[in-house]
């Protein structure tokens, strides 16, 4: 029997430790009842040591942040409301996404893990929504707004809608959101009421790469969509680990 599948997870941020370390083992509990085995990636690492630590992870799970990324990264001048960004994290973030692109290991990005993933595909943010929708709803609120998720996706299938019912519920977290969509990415679902970019996905058939701009680790105790989301990372990284394994017995 193979053992679970390593998600590799970068701490949250790496100024606030208090956030992280209440907003980490959400993540956490959520890839172990998915039935994969998380394993941090401490921010005060040198690239070498981070490359070491995942080189034997399946996936990528790229978790919120009190953060914003550095609006540099993408040619844009900083927006009044836009956060610090964590160059810690940052750099983090892209090893694992460098690793993950190179070696076709699964993606799951969430909330500012949708962002980095983005701005990391040449792809640019919306520095501050400016929407009655409300995006900021916080933990507190479980169904802050419905997202339309596009009928012919991976992510429609992964959280069960069809042509005949294209929206779900989700929480809300945030005051950015994609906006140019980066190289190799497909917007898959979108705030209907405003537009805001939602979700993307990779747009290779091979590499599972999804990214989603809620919270579903909040909301796993509450809803199977939420919980799919997390199997569909975790299944992904299975099926690869056993491909490589397979390709590995026959040479």
């Amino acid at each position: 029997m193979m053992t679970m599948p390593r998600i590799a997870i970068p701490i949250p941020h790496s100024g606030d430790r208090e956030y992280a370390e209440r907003a980490l083992p959400q993540y956490e509990e959520a890839v172990r009842r998915a039935g994969g085995e998380p394993v941090r990636i401490e921010l005060d690492q040198t690239p070498a040591q981070v490359m070491k630590q995942i080189e034997r992870c399946d996936a990528v799970l790229l978790p919120g942040s009190g953060a914003d990324v550095d609006p540099q990264k993408y040619d844009a001048e900083r927006h009044e409301k836009t956060a610090p960004a964590d160059s810690k994290r940052d750099t983090v973030d892209e090893l694992l996404l460098q690793d993950a692109y190179n070696m076709h290991k699964p993606i799951l990005g969430i909330c500012y893990g949708l962002q980095t993933l983005n701005v990391y595909r040449s792809g640019t943010l919306v520095q501050d929504i400016e929407s009655a929708i409300p995006h900021r709803a916080g933990r507190a609120v479980v169904k802050a707004h419905t997202v339309a998720v596009e009928p012919d996706s991976q992510l429609a299938a992964i959280v069960g809608v069809d042509r005949n019912k294209i929206e779900i519920a989700v929480n809300s977290s945030h005051h950015q959101a994609a906006d140019i969509v980066g190289d190799g990415l497909r917007v898959v679902a979108r705030s209907p009421l405003d537009g805001v970019i939602e979700a993307l996905e990779g747009t290779l058939p091979d590499h599972f790469v999804l990214a989603v701009q809620w919270h579903p680790e909040r909301s796993v105790d509450q809803d199977e969509p939420s919980r799919a989301i997390f199997r569909a990372l975790v299944e992904a990284a299975k099926a690869r680990h056993e491909k490589l394994v397979g390709e590995f017995e026959t040479t």
